[in-house]
């Protein structure tokens, strides 16, 4: 979805505050901060730090706490590698550290930077642009459907017959940027999402970060925390914003028939309808505030002349961890490549050692295949992690000043279990979020695609496909450097229910059923006539199902209709209760923010931030005090 130019930008209320777009309700500069150096001085070094889970919230937090001069860290991680729901797959086919096909993203795979629209990626004030522009790492457009970096987008609803009794395939094919899709129903259903659009950010552009976008802000939470998202779609339509009513914009204005149409084309990147049920303000978040805007694919590190630049370790298959459990190296290719480089490339503040030095040099610090199963509050106001070696079934403790929680919610409450924390530590309201948080579940079916898809002048099937089939979101393509030379196909991308329902095949079924499906809708478009097997080579497909992994047991923590206030107190919780619980949440678990990496970068930093205050740290940045520091709108 293209980013709309601001009509103007207000003056910032403080020298903290970001300009749009920025996620709205966290209207803090965190890239300010961490761009100037480390975030404070610690008064104790040997602060005892643990840290369970290695994914990019854990990993962020190691870094930056480590850059401030902290030195007894620990990251606890079940699995045998890190990154978490930063799943790239690089040895797609038994290649090693190869490069013949192009990675599979099986989770996080399309980056939001942030920036405005005349800005570079990398300017934005978001912290992924800030970490993006330190690690070095090149990016392309994701080839989002609709989009003028498409060669073409397929859509395929009712069975092709949305608009022609004869089954067709409608082929959008938007080269300027602003061809609009190319039948009547789609149309409507594009003008209205267009004026909601329009109408929003006009208004949220000229009052971002200003005196009064709080209380703009916080009308707006009120007006939709309680809605479903399918009720907002259907929800009459207004003309023009008024100040006297801040929170309201209306709705969509969509009729049953355009909402059904909706559901599967959503805003320009993919479907929305599997969203239909959660919180109106989680998709008013992503449409709005640079969430889903001029999306960005993650090479890895490779220079400007698209050489590779791979940093420590790229050679090694496997590393050892502080126990001497091997797991996987870093490839510095894909999303995980912001995860690599966290753990692996120098410090400049600690003598150009890396966290990973760090640890191997003290023989302590990361280890991997260890699952924490319990945290006991202590009398001195540390807490006691219990964990067990997946490696040799052992069970130990150890003994910490603070702790950072990154792991999915769930985990809290079925795999570990909590004592000695009380109402003034982890009060019900907390517990009771945490619990009854909503996972949203994921499944993506990937698979290598012959190059003669993309250079076969006689090859009519678009490079995206929209459809209301189980396969819902097709992506065809290509990366523009690092030398591949099969591309991918990711053949089904879906959510929720519609992710559910594949969970009756086993992943070879699956497989089978995604490409005879593909061919089926294809051979069926009077207009392509064409299967697409023969460009797939389906041997070496891959398929992630993110409710079954034990790891995750879903894609992305979501919020139902009425429950945004849960998701705040887990938000807000370092701010109320880490001082004397001594306990941290921190990442896209407890954040508002659910499926992107943004939130685990400012949930880390947020927790380094409260962690420093807490222990007496002096911080470094001459403007910051927590005075300065976003308070939290918690709706009642």
């Amino acid at each position: 979805m293209a980013l709309r130019k601001a009509l103007a930008q207000p003056t910032l209320a403080t020298n903290w505050s970001v300009p749009f777009p920025n996620p709205p309700d966290l209207c803090f500069d965190y890239r300010k901060l961490v761009e100037s150096g480390p975030v404070a001085t610690p008064k104790d070094k040997k602060l005892k730090i643990g840290i369970i889970g290695a994914g990019m919230t854990g990993l962020t937090a190691a870094r930056e706490l480590f850059r401030c001069g902290f030195d007894d860290i620990t990251v606890f991680e079940s699995s045998d590698r890190i990154a978490g729901r930063h799943k790239t797959i690089t040895d797609v086919a038994g290649q090693g550290l190869e490069t013949n096909y192009t990675p599979f993203e099986m989770a996080a795979m399309r980056m939001p930077f942030f920036s405005g629209a005349d800005e570079e990626p990398k300017q934005g004030r978001s912290l992924l642009a800030f970490y993006a522009e330190q690690f070095c790492l090149s990016h392309e457009n994701f080839p989002n459907p609709g989009t003028k970096v498409v060669k073409s987008t397929g859509i395929y609803l009712q069975e092709g017959t949305l608009t022609s009794p004869t089954p067709t395939m409608e082929i959008w094919v938007n080269a300027d940027g602003s061809t609009p899709p190319p039948s009547p129903q789609l149309q409507a259903v594009q003008r209205k999402w267009d004026a909601f659009f329009k109408m929003m950010v006009d208004v949220v552009s000229t009052h971002f970060g200003g005196v009064g976008w709080e209380s703009i802000w916080n009308a707006m939470v009120d007006r939709y925390a309680g809605m479903a998202f399918r009720d907002m779609v259907r929800l009459d339509a207004i003309k023009k914003w008024d100040p006297a009513k801040p929170g309201d914009f209306g709705g969509f204005g969509l009729t049953a028939d355009e909402s059904d149409i909706f559901y599967s084309i959503g805003f320009g990147d993919g479907s929305w309808g599997a969203f239909y049920d959660v919180c109106a303000i989680y998709p008013i978040r992503t449409s709005i505030f640079g969430f889903a805007s001029r999306l960005q694919l993650i090479h890895g590190r490779y220079d400007s002349g698209g050489g590779f630049n791979p940093g420590p370790f790229a050679d090694q298959a496997t590393v050892p961890d502080t126990a001497g459990n091997q797991f996987d190296g870093p490839k510095y290719r894909g999303v995980r490549s912001f995860d690599d480089c966290m753990l692996f490339l120098p410090v400049s503040e600690r003598d150009n050692k890396s966290f990973y030095d760090h640890c191997i040099e003290r023989q302590a610090g990361l280890m991997t295949s260890s699952e924490v199963v319990g945290i006991e509050h202590l009398p001195n106001g540390g807490n006691r992690v219990r964990y067990s070696s997946k490696k040799t079934q052992q069970s130990s403790t150890m003994d910490f000043d603070a702790v950072i929680i990154t792991v999915p919610s769930w985990i809290m409450e079925v795999k570990m279990e909590f004592t000695g924390f009380g109402a003034d530590t982890m009060p019900p309201a907390v517990t009771r979020a945490y619990k009854t948080a909503h996972w949203e579940t994921s499944c993506k079916v990937y698979a290598p695609l012959k190059p003669e898809f993309f250079s076969n002048p006689d090859n009519k099937i678009p490079q995206i496909l929209v459809t209301d089939s189980f396969i819902h979101d097709v992506y065809a393509y290509e990366y523009k450097v690092g030398g591949y030379k099969t591309p991918c196909i990711l053949m089904s991308y879906t959510w929720e229910d519609d992710a559910t329902k594949l969970a009756s095949f086993s992943d070879v079924e699956l497989v089978d059923r995604v490409v005879a499906e593909l061919d089926r809708i294809l051979l069926r478009s009077a207009n392509i006539k064409q299967p697409i097997s023969p460009y797939i080579i389906k041997k070496h497909a891959q398929v992630e199902r993110w409710i079954s992994d034990e790891y995750a047991l879903g894609c992305a923590k979501l919020y139902r209709p009425g429950t945004y206030g849960d998701a705040m107190r887990l938000l807000a919780y370092n701010r109320d209760y880490s001082a004397k619980s001594g306990l941290y949440m921190a990442g896209e678990s407890f954040s508002v923010d659910a499926g992107w990496t943004e939130p685990c970068f400012r949930g880390a930093v947020d927790a380094v931030i409260n962690i420093c205050n807490n222990t007496g740290a002096k911080f470094n940045h001459p403007e910051f005090s927590m005075e300065v520091y976003p308070k939290f709108y918690i709706p009642a």
